[in-house]
């Protein structure tokens, strides 16, 4: 399923995008397995130039150690996604921020099977992170990761 096909994620963009509005919160994400997905749709959103920090997209592990400031070591880990969070919460300055990796397969990383996810949120409140296992061969899991994430973002601007 390509993202023009998933109304799901428009309803979820337009939810974050009133939500950060309303509530004066701008919004930044760093992302590997999704690719700059999440960026995309949220760069789409209504007056997206006032919430949307921008994002980070960090697919190397080079570029979550150099550019993010995630610990050197494993990257297919829940550490890592609060790190890639909080990371890119301080790079762009933003009130709250996603950060998500993982194994889109179809073969496994690091000891994790394919579709495995890890995908943190940082905020004011702290950082907050949670592990999905996603079947689908990988494209189903880039786009299911990607809806969680958004799903994810929309929760915590409503908290």
């Amino acid at each position: 399923m390509t993202q023009e096909q998933c109304p799901r994620d428009d309803e979820l963009v337009s939810a974050i995008a009133a939500s950060a509005g309303e509530r004066s919160r701008t919004v930044a994400v760093a992302e590997s397995l999704t690719a700059g997905q999440v960026s995309s749709l949220l760069g789409q959103g209504q007056d997206a130039s006032t919430w949307y920090r921008g994002g980070v997209v960090a697919y190397a592990p080079e570029v979550k150690f150099d550019v993010l400031g995630v610990t050197p070591g494993p990257v297919v880990t829940d550490a890592c996604a609060r790190q890639m969070a909080e990371g890119v919460r301080r790079l762009l300055g933003a009130d709250v921020a996603v950060g998500v990796t993982g194994v889109g397969g179809p073969d496994p990383q690091e000891g994790k099977r394919a579709g495995t996810v890890f995908l943190a949120v940082a905020d004011e409140r702290g950082t907050r992170s949670r592990e999905l296992v996603i079947d689908g061969d990988p494209e189903q899991v880039v786009s299911s990761t990607t809806s969680g994430v958004l799903a994810e973002l929309a929760r915590a601007l409503d908290a």
